[in-house]
């Protein structure tokens, strides 16, 4: 019963305080402490309604052993990290999204290849990713290159159908005033219509960011050498220790955060003039 009141006391005094802040002039001060609130908010109901309902540990973990476990796990989450975000997302993001970009340009410059990739690009981001991993485990083996290989698959059409819309992006009439300056095709492109496309560009960069990290721990599943996060939320749902799933989870959940704000920020600073950035 106590922990019960417990949940119904957190519960009331989060809402009483974001309701407070909500009538406070915006500040980033208010911006950040609403969400915080939130979450912790949602954590303290979490632990009231396991502890006060006793919920099996192998249903829902309480947030405070997920925290235990994390803590006395750090030695493994960082291998995985390594494994599966440095070497497999990371690399498949990179590799993905440069190739993407590039192709843009290319069939930017020549529209006849637009019918022929841009059909090829839909077919091949409509293939189930449970489909693909398992093959691209088998053609470049069971270490992080497969999983590079299936991010590489998943993010390289959202980036390509960003960065072709946003090179198309710009006016007839911006594109006459680079003429009547006897600008070259890729002098047009470098002062026009690459700038005028980066708020698109930053959209697919965005997008990707989630699709990285889940297609390589998604890959992971089908086979990876004994380490990564994949494979260790697989092998430890068949153990039961689902406490090291949650620790798995909110490493994910953290760097997929960290990685979609880092490139926003990146955004916010290259494309400072654009109206989406203003205010």
């Amino acid at each position: 019963m106590m922990w019960i009141v417990f949940g119904l006391v957190s519960w009331l005094v989060g809402w009483r305080a974001n309701v407070w802040l909500s009538q406070l002039p915006k500040s980033r001060v208010t911006a950040l402490a609403v969400p915080v609130i939130f979450g912790v908010t949602l954590i303290l109901i979490w632990e009231a309604v396991v502890r006060g309902f006793e919920v099996s540990p192998v249903l829902l973990p309480a947030p405070s052993v997920i925290a235990v476990t994390f803590a006395q796990s750090t030695h493994i989450l960082w291998q995985d990290f390594v494994q599966t975000v440095i070497k497999g997302a990371l690399s498949g993001y990179v590799l993905g999204c440069g190739s993407a970009f590039l192709i843009a340009v290319v069939i930017d410059r020549f529209p006849f290849l637009q019918r022929g990739l841009l059909p090829v690009g839909n077919f091949v981001a409509a293939l189930p990713i449970v489909g693909m991993a398992p093959i691209l485990v088998m053609w470049f083996g069971f270490d992080w290159q497969s999983k590079a290989a299936v991010v590489v698959v998943m993010v390289f059409f959202p980036m390509l159908v960003n960065t072709v819309e946003g090179l198309q992006a710009t006016d007839k009439m911006q594109r006459d005033l680079m003429r009547t300056y006897a600008s070259s095709y890729w002098q047009t492109l470098l002062k026009l219509r690459l700038p005028a496309a980066m708020p698109f560009i930053f959209n697919g960069l965005k997008i990707t960011t989630t699709l990285a990290l889940i297609g390589a721990i998604v890959a992971e599943f089908f086979g990876s050498p004994i380490k990564g996060m994949g494979f260790r939320i697989s092998t430890s749902v068949g153990q039961l220790a689902l406490d090291l799933v949650w620790a798995e989870i909110v490493v994910a959940a953290i760097v997929g955060s960290a990685f979609y704000g880092g490139v926003a920020l990146l955004e916010k600073a290259l494309t400072f003039w654009h109206p989406s950035q203003r205010g």
